[in-house]
């Protein structure tokens, strides 16, 4: 389940056949996002092909049970633990955590060579990387890397044909931007803060505004989008339930639920009210730290102390790759490879303004003109597609990230999308 990318750092991995059967299964590599957040994310709450039953937890093993919506029913699809640090994914050294952008996109490279040559019968397939948010942002330029080994005749030849990425950032400014404009059309700030805002903060780095009464605008209008869940507007504020709280020396306590069920665990996070959207991220610390999940999956003794589901800066990280958006270009026009670019239209931490605004940054063409897309007769969506092959689209009631609150919208679109077909 591991595979060393540089002396002493191994990256975990999930590999999940594709149920279609037969030859010639379009094939995935899944990055998630956030901070160091784990590949776990995608395979239990995304597109994966299981799903916590939702029950109050009691110290017992979490249960599972199966996604009708996975993307592993049209698609083989590797599920990778990166940056190391992420999930499972571990260093011998501490120096070996101290990486970025360009350092663990390269360990990614390095860890396709290695599994593809030792999984030699998938090189045929078609090959495909995808990632959402943060990941969304090193997904292009990862597909660059392999297109330039591609052009250079590398071995083992891997047989990219596209990428797709979901509320993907970019790294330039209008990710932060066009939540302003995003949060007006959706009524959380008023008209005269809006204008307020585009009269005193052109030209202003949002995070860091210079001008005063920009700054004290921009405090307003966080205030305001802070009463809302970014990650989906439409659902109450919940707790994060990712990281550990407080970590504490002597906080270790040790939940029995039953034989082979012991489940070691030192800081859980906070405990989010159930019924809460985040509860389920909650009950993954707990399955994720049991001594039977740890068993099954094959995790090394001494890797990893504890799991989380994301980090909080607790590890180093540089951001060396200022902007994907070349990549975007270069790949898609350059390489001839497709790209899908989807948002839920529900999502506030990175709006789908923003993303529509960089796609047309790109300067090409619309080959297909807006159009809504369908499931079981009603739209689910909007798309267009450009000449460089691009398609966007959004997903109605989508949140951040898109499959984790329509499943099937996403996995309709992914399908249609995947194996060359119209939305």
């Amino acid at each position: 389940r591991y595979v060393e990318v540089d002396p002493g750092t191994e990256l975990f991995y999930y590999f999940v056949e594709s149920e279609a059967g037969g030859e010639g299964n379009p094939f995935l590599l899944w990055l998630t996002g956030g901070d160091r957040c784990s590949a776990f994310s995608g395979l239990a709450y995304e597109i994966g092909p299981v799903r916590f039953v939702l029950q109050p937890y009691n110290g017992s093993l979490p249960r599972l049970h199966i996604n009708p919506n996975s993307w592993t029913k049209v698609a083989h699809i590797l599920f990778v633990d990166s940056p190391v640090g992420a999930g499972f994914s571990f260093s011998k050294q501490p120096k070996g955590y101290e990486v970025g952008d360009v350092s663990s996109s390269l360990q990614l490279h390095n860890f396709l060579i290695k599994w593809f040559s030792d999984h030699p019968t998938y090189l045929k397939n078609p090959f495909y990387i995808g990632g959402d948010s943060y990941a969304g942002k090193l997904v292009p330029y990862i597909a660059h890397i392999i297109s330039q080994g591609i052009e250079a005749g590398n071995s083992p030849h891997i047989n990219l044909k596209g990428y797709l990425v979901g509320n993907p950032s970019t790294g330039e400014s209008i990710d932060i931007s066009s939540k302003v404009p995003y949060a007006h059309g959706v009524g959380i700030i008023s008209d005269q803060l809006y204008e307020t805002i585009l009269g005193h903060c052109q030209g202003q780095d949002y995070m860091f505004p210079t001008n005063d009464l920009c700054a004290q605008a921009l405090d307003d209008f966080n205030h305001l989008l802070s009463e809302v869940q970014q990650a989906q507007i439409l659902l109450d504020t919940c707790v994060f339930a990712s990281t550990p709280a407080r970590p504490e020396a002597d906080s270790g306590t040790e939940y029995s639920g039953g034989a082979g069920r012991r489940i070691l665990v030192g800081n859980p996070p906070p405990r989010p009210p159930f019924g809460c959207v985040t509860y389920k991220y909650y009950l993954s610390y707990f399955w994720a730290n049991a001594e039977v999940t740890r068993n099954a999956l094959g995790i090394k003794e001494g890797s990893v102390g504890e799991w989380v589901r994301c980090h909080n800066a607790d590890l180093p990280y540089t951001i060396d790759l200022r902007s994907s958006i070349e990549y975007h270009r270069n790949v898609t026009a350059n390489g001839g490879y497709r790209a899908l670019v989807y948002s839920g239209d529900h999502d506030a931490v990175v709006p789908h303004l923003g993303t529509q605004a960089w796609i047309r940054s790109l300067g090409f063409p619309v080959a297909h003109h807006w159009r809504a897309w369908h499931l079981h007769g009603q739209s689910a969506g909007f798309t267009l597609t450009y000449s460089n092959n691009m398609t966007f689209a959004t997903i109605k009631g989508g949140g951040h990230t898109a499959p984790e609150y329509e499943p099937e919208r996403c996995f309709a679109m992914f399908s249609r999308w995947i194996l060359d077909k119209q939305l």
